[in-house]
């Protein structure tokens, strides 16, 4: 960021709802923040937690964090301040930054520290002195992931591995002056993080979208070059015929893409990357390049520099490099699960292809046996959803006496979607009748878009209407 700011002092690197930062002004507010909460006495490496809405003042602090030594830990907002606690006794985090009087209470035993008391300097007092080289292997984040599960992990990273998935990401998906990419995921995740990065590297801005205001219109009003987007995001945004027109690249990531989506994006002429990433790989492993043909976005593209991947003889994807994390935080306690080789086991299925694309098929513990056949619930979804008005889709088992488990899907649909039964019929002409699922259920009321699907929930829910009905 300081290289940046010498390099264009002017250029803007953030810009949001307040107007534009440029990089000089980032450059001060975070040099004033790292300052401020140097003089708290918390101890070099302490664990800080930040629970806060996605503004200017959440990139500041993030940073300024980093800049003073310690170990910024994003809080999903989406938790009630009654579940931040056990996620920061996990994370064995020291405070806790917040607006939000609730959360600070309920963090009542760590030093909670509110915004303003951190803000409080417009910029750094003159003669700032240069900020210290950052190692490229000091612990700087901890992002809770909860893989296929709802039990979270809090995965520890590095400077490095941030700035080697940065550096990766930018010689695929080139960043060039005057370009703006689109925030539109969260911060507490490490797709949203990694964008961060990214920018602050290639010295381009980043743009806060408002969050009342519908995404196209952001990506409009903006001026948007880039954007990252999970697969209903941008379901939506052609549904909704959102001009897209002035992208550059739309990265798709944050689970399965489904091929009838990458066949209409492709179609409309969007320039769209598709992609594999984990938490535990600070976000991307594979990519597909600029101009890829639509047979090779129908894969999830090739290794990434600074990155390995390979695939097991029973087919699970195995991942190493330099981006991997340092491991799952316990307490005091890092468990790093990697085998002899250094490998990671990522708990998905795929296959490698002669030409090096990654092919991703499913989580491996999302697999069931349905009267002695492998059911593999991801298959059935994209089936689903290449039904017209059929948005998502989600297949979990449920028990049954005579086959040990059946599958049951969840569908989010718009106006017009087939009925079930029509569902049923026509998954006849894709599927064997093991994979149809035996009863169909509407989406869940309320049950908001997010990166990762609950499928722990889905599983209690298609249950519980078993036993009601």
């Amino acid at each position: 960021m300081r290289a940046a700011a010498l390099a264009s002092p002017e250029a803007a690197a953030v810009v949001g709802a307040l107007g534009a930062i440029s990089y000089a002004e980032l450059d001060r507010k975070v040099s004033a923040a790292s300052s401020r909460i140097g003089e708290l006495g918390l101890g070099g490496g302490s664990r800080v937690a930040l629970y806060l809405p996605k503004d200017e003042r959440y990139v500041v602090l993030l940073l300024a964090l980093m800049r003073a030594g310690y170990v910024a830990c994003p809080v999903n907002t989406r938790l009630p301040p009654g579940g931040v606690a056990p996620l920061l006794q996990r994370a064995a985090c020291s405070a806790l930054i917040s607006d939000d009087e609730k959360a600070l209470r309920v963090a009542e035993d760590l030093r909670g520290l509110r915004t303003e008391i951190l803000l409080d300097a417009a910029q750094a007092p003159s003669g700032w002195p240069e900020p210290k080289e950052i190692s490229l292997d000091l612990p700087s984040t901890i992002i809770f992931t909860s893989g296929s599960t709802s039990v979270l992990k809090a995965a520890l990273h590095t400077f490095g591995n941030h700035y080697h998935s940065a550096l990766g990401s930018n010689v695929n998906i080139a960043l060039a002056p005057g370009d703006l990419w689109l925030h539109s995921l969260p911060l507490y995740h490490v797709g949203g993080l990694s964008i961060l990065f990214r920018c602050l590297l290639a010295g381009v801005a980043v743009a806060l979208p408002d969050p009342a205001q519908p995404l196209g219109d952001a990506i409009a009003a903006l001026g948007t070059t880039h954007a990252s987007l999970v697969p209903t995001q941008l379901l939506r945004l052609l549904r909704e015929d959102a001009d897209l027109n002035g992208l550059k690249a739309v990265l798709l990531g944050g689970g399965p893409i489904p091929a009838y989506l990458v066949d209409e994006a492709f179609t409309r002429g969007l320039p769209i990357h598709t992609s594999y990433g984990l938490t535990e790989m600070a976000s991307q492993v594979t990519t597909t390049p600029p101009g890829a043909a639509l047979e090779e976005l129908n894969t999830a593209g090739r290794v990434l520099p600074h990155r390995e991947v390979s695939v097991s003889g029973e087919g699970e994807i195995l991942v190493r490099g330099e981006t991997l994390f340092t491991g799952y935080v316990k307490g005091e306690r890092i468990d790093r699960p990697v085998d002899a080789a250094g490998w990671f086991h990522t708990g998905d299925l795929g296959g490698l292809d002669e030409d090096g694309h990654l092919w991703v098929k499913g989580r491996q513990d999302n697999m069931f046996v349905s009267g002695g056949e492998n059911v593999q619930p991801e298959e059935i979804e994209e089936a689903l959803c290449r039904f017209e008005g059929v948005e998502e889709a989600v297949v979990v088992p449920i028990s049954d006496e005579e086959f040990g488990a059946r599958p049951v899907a969840f569908v989010r649909v718009t106006g017009g979607a087939p009925e079930p039964e029509v569902l049923s019929r026509a998954l006849e002409s894709s599927l064997p009748r093991f994979k149809i699922p035996v009863s169909f259920h509407a989406w869940p009321n309320g049950d908001a878009e997010s990166m990762k699907v609950d499928r722990t929930a889905f599983g209690e829910r298609a249950r519980w209407l078993g036993r009601k009905g």
